[in-house]
């Protein structure tokens, strides 16, 4: 972490006050609240040895770096008269993410006493309290503002480094009783019902924001709208280039991408011109600290009658395999560019990694809202009609072979004319015509049926919904803030921890999940870890306590110092 990270520094005026003496027993404040005289507890630790998890507090640092509470409470203002207000809701939220607690629903598994600790509170917010919450603040309906005002926020920090920005879509799949629309699941390779989100990600797969497609528009019709939103945190005039696969295939769109001022790198879709493996050149150099080899082909291809003119670079790989990747890029180097385009496997890991370990695709609530009833849907009867054609094909083919080789085998000298063999197979030819003449029916029928309709008439008279994508919204937003704090503690251990690439988010979840002992003391709140379970595990975990000490960040809602240390193991 670079900065000092101090949370917003109030006057002691802004401050939330307590009137309670006890941390372990907020009576009055929670009375304050049922009277409407608070709008949030103030957070008042008590000195506690070994209170499980609270290795947690390491994150406040970047929380609050982050910008996150500032941003809500510009975006969302208060929750109203309440103990647990906006800013303890957005802390609880986010640590519990980070604690892998993964839904509100798993709060009922942990002590609410020494959660509560770890806040500063007599008790964490219970299940039906924090889905209280959530819903109230999904009812105001500013999830897009506030994500997109956090990836400004970023944005402006890190900016600097950005050069490519990742864009791919991910599926969560709805199991419900409600008909909503299908999206293709290419990990079950199957199409269900379900709601698409296009995250942004940086080149070291960092999430910047997240976007909801409406009816699960394709990666070609969804990014324009990503691309005027990147514009808007990025600037006027500024290139990127934009990464994306095989889903955002569109030589218009490509030109429509690089007049806006973008750069595009994607794979080619469809078939080519195979190049002779004679003309491929083995390059091998070093990117991001890692040895990088390839045997590629440079060459210039053309689209749209010669109007756009884009670069093409192959890779060879060591089966035979070409995969041919298309670029507006002309100043960098092939290899850079097929590294950069192979990079987005980090996307795909990041998709991995926040199924399993944050839970992405849980459903956040089961509220529908309606859906456009004229929007233009394949139609089912001609799906059917062509299965149907498809499948009388199939058997028309199937007779026409075994009708084909009694031909090849006929012998001449009992049937010399062709009626005798007609005679002799008249039971298949019969067969055969009849197949034809279904086919051709099944056809005429099919020819008669509008392939795409308005979803109202797909539906026959069902209610055309579709998921309420407020909630799941804020909770992705949330979830994505976790992420990134995450990866700031990552990166803060990474010059001292050998294995970083291998295991260092293992080690943050550990040191995450520590026992450690909190002490408020002399205006610090001193947070002092267990030991890990290895010297070097330890020593690289008390770097970053000297890294987050450097910061002076204050606990949100206080004055209180945070001190990070690691206790010293036991001889």
């Amino acid at each position: 972490m670079t900065g000092k990270a101090t949370a917003v520094d109030p006057d002691e005026s802004s401050l939330p006050r307590s009137l309670d003496a006890d941390p372990r027993n907020r009576a009055i404040d929670r009375l304050l609240a049922a009277m409407g005289l608070l709008d949030d507890a103030a957070p008042l630790f008590a000195s506690a040895g070994a209170v499980p998890r609270a290795g947690a507090l390491l994150a406040i640092p970047a929380l609050v770096a982050s910008g996150v509470l500032s941003v809500a409470e510009s975006i969302y203002g208060s929750l109203g008269p309440a103990f647990y207000g906006l800013r303890t809701t957005i802390v609880t939220f986010i640590l519990l993410a980070l604690l892998r607690i993964k839904r509100p629903e798993a709060l009922k598994e942990h002590a609410p006493a020494d959660l509560g600790l770890i806040v500063g509170l007599d008790r964490a917010p219970e299940v039906k309290t924090l889905r209280r919450k959530l819903t109230r603040l999904a009812g105001l309906r500013r999830a897009e503002r506030f994500g997109r005002e956090l990836a400004r926020r970023r944005v402006a920090e890190r900016g600097r480094t950005l050069g490519f920005l990742y864009v791919d879509g991910h599926v969560r799949v709805y199991h419900g009783k409600h008909t909503i629309p299908k999206a293709h699941v290419t990990r079950q390779r199957i199409s269900l019902p379900a709601t698409t989100d296009y995250w942004v990600n940086d080149e070291q797969g960092d999430p910047v924001f997240v976007v909801t497609a409406e009816a699960n528009a394709g990666l070609a019709r969804i990014l324009p709208r990503i691309l005027t939103e990147i514009r808007a945190l990025i600037g006027p005039g500024r290139r990127l280039t934009i990464v994306f696969d095989r889903g955002g295939w569109s030589p218009k769109l490509f030109f429509a991408v690089i007049e806006e001022g973008f750069d595009i790198l994607t794979y080619r879709k469809g078939r080519f011109r195979k190049i002779g493996e004679k003309r491929f050149v083995r390059r091998r150099t070093t990117i991001d600290r890692r040895l990088v080899e390839y045997r590629v082909h440079d060459q210039v291809v053309r689209f749209l009658k010669g109007k756009l003119r884009l670069r093409q670079v192959t890779r060879l790989c060591d089966d035979g395999h070409q995969t041919a990747i298309l670029t507006s890029r002309v100043d960098l180097k092939d290899i850079v560019i097929a590294y950069r385009m192979f990079e987005r496997w980090r996307q795909e890991n990041f998709f991995k990694y926040l199924r399993e370990e944050y839970l992405i695709d849980a459903l956040a609530d089961y509220e529908v809202e309606p859906d456009d009833p004229t929007r233009s849907v394949p139609n089912p009867a001609w799906n059917e009609a062509d299965r149907k054609l498809k499948a009388a094909r199939a058997a028309v083919a199937k007779l026409e072979v075994a009708y084909g080789k009694k031909a090849l085998e006929n012998p001449e000298k009992k049937r010399a004319t062709m009626r005798g063999f007609k005679i002799a197979h008249g039971k298949l030819g019969k067969e055969l015509w009849n197949a034809r003449m279904r086919a051709a029916e099944l056809f005429a029928q099919r020819s008669q049926l509008e392939r795409r309709v308005p979803v109202e008439k797909a539906l026959d008279g069902k209610a055309v919904v579709k998921l309420a994508p407020e909630r799941k919204h804020l909770t992705n937003v949330l979830k994505m803030v976790a992420y990134q704090i995450e990866s700031d503690l990552l990166n803060s251990i990474r010059p001292h921890y050998a294995r970083v690439e291998q295991e260092g988010r293992t080690l943050i979840q550990t040191a995450l999940q520590s026992t450690a002992a909190i002490e408020p003391k002399d205006g610090e709140l001193r947070v002092t870890l267990a030991p890990l379970s290895s010297p070097h595990r330890s020593r690289a975990i008390n770097v970053l306590c000297e890294s987050l000490n450097a910061a002076e960040t204050r606990f949100p809602g206080t004055r209180l110092r945070m001190i990070f240390g690691v206790a010293q193991p036991p001889p």
